[in-house]
């Protein structure tokens, strides 16, 4: 499967940004879908994730109650809205795809992965 992310940018801390991650290859219901990122001189780590169905979803403690995971099978696309954007939400960030039965925070549990688009919230 190929994952193409889009929607990066900078943005003023307070501000939204949306990302999607559009699938091809193999429908997007047959992955745990996740949103990882990447802070100079940070470790990649998971942002939010998201069930083969949509159904449920996890958050980093950092993000939760700003950022919200989707998923539209039916486009094979999975989007991360990021609301009340600080700067510390600054990084690289990636989309990625994992065959497991749940949810996984764990990078190495990601067959594919998209290419980085990156989030500068400028404070």
């Amino acid at each position: 499967v190929q994952l193409q992310a889009s929607g990066g940018g900078l943005v003023q801390a307070g501000g939204s940004l949306r990302l999607s991650c559009a699938a091809s290859g193999r429908t997007s219901s047959s992955y745990v879908m996740g949103w990882f990122r990447q802070a100079p001189g940070g470790e990649r780590d998971a942002v939010a994730v998201t069930s083969k169905s949509g159904g449920s979803s996890y958050y980093a403690d950092s993000v939760k109650g700003r950022f919200t995971i989707s998923k539209d099978n039916a486009k094979n696309t999975v989007y991360l809205q990021m609301n009340s954007l600080k700067p510390e939400d600054t990084a690289v960030y990636y989309c990625a795809a994992s065959p497991a039965m749940r949810l996984t925070t764990q990078g190495h549990q990601y067959d594919y992965w998209g290419q980085e688009t990156l989030v500068t919230v400028s404070s």
